[in-house]
């Protein structure tokens, strides 16, 4: 196993391989607005660790304080994505990784670390089984499946905001939350524009661009949250077919 680590810090940020694999020759739009997203966050004590090699491997996580999601609590971390993929797999990536968020944590004196996860596993949320081997434990839920899991050194637990408990909004068009966190969030947001714009649908696009508007959402948020007839429909980032099964409801 290779055990060369990079941390990103604003110094080496504009060189270093943000670990989503998106095959592009040039400059991709995704990656770059990632990058332009962290430059703002690493000064606010986000982490982002990473294998040193072009591969998806790292872990990413903050002081939730400063967290963009409608989560409340003190003194805990909020872990974003642990993600280890393809030929990586199976090698003790991950478990090195949560090793050193785990460790960082303690270090710091922190209260805790937590992170959003449901009932059922998402494919765009971190792997909730395998957080849950190291102690995390459902602190909070929401009445459409959702949970927040938390590990807590001090019998502190951070909870959801009141306003994400009933997800619903009055708007009944198409309406999607994102912030510029994941590089595949730029691809989705202009396939939606496409598609929604060729089929006359009507569609509400709203950047989270403040911190203020991350913790006032009015549903769970990792980076991405869809409605639809007022109704929160996923966190997933959605393809061409999934937005279709949506707006057939």
């Amino acid at each position: 196993m290779n055990t060369d680590f990079v941390n990103l810090t604003t110094e080496n940020l504009a060189n270093e391989h943000l670990c989503c694999i998106i095959r592009s020759k040039k400059p991709h739009q995704g990656v770059e607005a990632k990058r332009q997203w962290l430059s703002e966050r690493l000064n606010e004590g986000h982490v982002f660790r990473k294998l040193n090699e072009k591969a998806t491997v790292f872990i990413e996580y903050a002081p939730l304080e400063t967290a963009w999601v409608p989560i409340t609590g003190d003194n805990y971390y909020y872990l974003y994505c642990l993600w280890v993929l393809g030929s990586h797999k199976g090698k003790g990536y991950g478990q090195s990784l949560m090793e050193y968020c785990l460790a960082d944590a303690k270090e710091k004196g922190k209260s805790g670390i937590c992170m959003l996860g449901a009932k059922k596993q998402k494919s765009w949320l971190s792997d909730q089984s395998f957080v849950k081997k190291y102690g995390f434990k459902v602190v909070d839920t929401t009445d459409n499946g959702y949970e927040l899991l938390a590990l807590s050194f001090d019998g502190t637990t951070p909870k959801f905001a009141q306003n994400v408990k009933t997800p619903k909004i009055e708007d009944n068009k198409l309406t999607i939350y994102y912030d510029m966190q994941c590089p595949y969030v730029y691809h989705a947001i202009e396939m939606i524009k496409q598609y929604c714009e060729e089929n006359d649908v009507p569609v509400s696009l709203i950047q989270v661009d403040t911190l203020q508007k991350a913790k006032n959402l009015p549903c769970v948020f990792n980076n991405w949250a869809v409605f639809y007839k007022g109704n929160f429909e996923t966190v997933n980032l959605l393809d061409v077919e999934y937005l279709k099964r949506i707006l057939k409801k």
